[in-house]
C-alpha cells in the first residue's frame, strides 16, 4: 500500500480529557487512530495556551502510535532537538514564525524526525512553496490557529488540490494534512481535495467514553 491509498486520522488531543491523557490516546489507539496530534501553544504567536515539552515527554511511553507534534510558537528553531527529544515523530512548523525555516526542516530531518511545515489560512500557499521539497507532511489550516471548534473554511480546499498537483509533478513524498473544523462531513470534501491525513478532536473525543465510541467516531471520519 502506497503513502496515498490509506486514509489516515490523527486524533487531537486537545480535545481529550486531560486528566487522563494516557487512557484517551490507548482507548484512541485501540480504536484505529494513525496519529496523535499535539498542539503546542505559547500564548504569543496564537493566543492561547497548551502544553510543552513536558507533557510531550510524559506521553512518550503511552504513545504505541506517532506523535504529530504542531508547533504553534514564536521562533520554534530553538525548541527542536527538545521535541523531538522528547517524543516527538513528526514536527511541524509555522513558516510565519520563523525566519529560518530551511535550516530547521534540515535540521528536524538529521535529527531523525519527520519534517513539516503549515501555515495560518490566509496565508498564501506561495509561502510554503520553497520548502516543500524538504518536507515529509504539509498541513493545511482550515481554521485560526489557536482554539478547537472553529467552522471549517473550505476556501482551504483549493490550497489542498494544488499540493496534490504539486507534488505529483515533482516526485515529492509530502503527505497532506488538514486541521480544522474536521467533522464527518467536512472529511469528505477533503478526502475528494486529496487529503492523506485528517486532524480532527471535538469529532472523535466528544461523546466518547469506551474504544467502541472512538473507533464509531474514527469511521466516520474516514
Amino acid at each position: 500500500m502506497s503513502n496515498f491509498e490509506k486514509r489516515r486520522i490523527a486524533p487531537s488531543i486537545l480535545s481529550a480529557d486531560f486528566a487522563h491523557l494516557a487512557v484517551e490516546m490507548s482507548k484512541v489507539t485501540e480504536a484505529g487512530a494513525d496519529l496523535l496530534h499535539v498542539d503546542v501553544m505559547d500564548g504569543h504567536f496564537v493566543p492561547n495556551l497548551t502544553i510543552g515539552m513536558p507533557v510531550v515527554q510524559c506521553l512518550k511511553p503511552h504513545a504505541k502510535i506517532p506523535m504529530d507534534v504542531h508547533l504553534m510558537i514564536e521562533k520554534p528553531e530553538k525548541y527542536i532537538e527538545q521535541f523531538i527529544k522528547a517524543g516527538s515523530q513528526y514536527l511541524t512548523l509555522h513558516v510565519e514564525a520563523t525566519e529560518l525555516m530551511e535550516e530547521s526542516l534540515k535540521k528536524i530531518r538529521e535529527l531523525g524526525c519527520k519534517a513539516g511545515i503549515t501555515a495560518r489560512p490566509g496565508t498564501s500557499l506561495e509561502a510554503m512553496k520553497p520548502f516543500l521539497h524538504l518536507v515529509d507532511l504539509v498541513l493545511i489550516m482550515t481554521v485560526e490557529p489557536g482554539f478547537g471548534g472553529q467552522k471549517f473554511m473550505s476556501s482551504q480546499l483549493d490550497k489542498i488540490k494544488e499540493l496534490v498537483e504539486l507534488r505529483s509533478k515533482n516526485g515529492w513524498n509530502y503527505l497532506i494534512e488538514v486541521d480544522g473544523g474536521v467533522n464527518a462531513e467536512t472529511s469528505k470534501l477533503c478526502w475528494q481535495a486529496g487529503a492523506d491525513i485528517l486532524v480532527a478532536g471535538s469529532a472523535v473525543f466528544d461523546g466518547a467514553y469506551t474504544a467502541e465510541d472512538y473507533k464509531t467516531n474514527i469511521d466516520k471520519l474516514r
